[in-house]
C-alpha cells in the first residue's frame, strides 16, 4: 500500500465548482484530479532550468544552516 499524507486545501468557492466539474466529467474523484495536476505541476518544475537552479541556492542554503547547528 502507498503511504498517504492527508493535507487541507482551501480553494475559492467558484475554483472548487470547477474543480468538482473537471473531476465529474473525468469520472474521476476531486483528490485523484489534484493528484494529477500536481504531479503534473512537479514534473514541470524537474524539467525548468530556472527552478532547478533556485532550488539548488536553496539546498546550499539550507546546507548551511543544518552545518552551523551540528557544530
Amino acid at each position: 500500500m502507498v503511504a498517504r499524507k492527508n493535507m487541507t486545501l482551501r480553494l475559492p468557492a467558484e475554483q472548487a465548482d470547477e474543480l468538482e466539474a473537471v473531476a465529474r466529467a473525468e469520472g474521476i474523484s476531486v483528490s485523484d484530479a489534484v493528484r494529477e495536476a500536481i504531479a503534473e505541476h512537479i514534473e514541470r518544475k524537474r524539467k525548468d532550468k530556472a527552478f532547478r537552479d533556485r532550488l539548488r541556492a536553496v539546498m546550499e542554503r539550507d546546507r548551511e544552516i543544518l552545518e552551523r547547528l551540528g557544530r
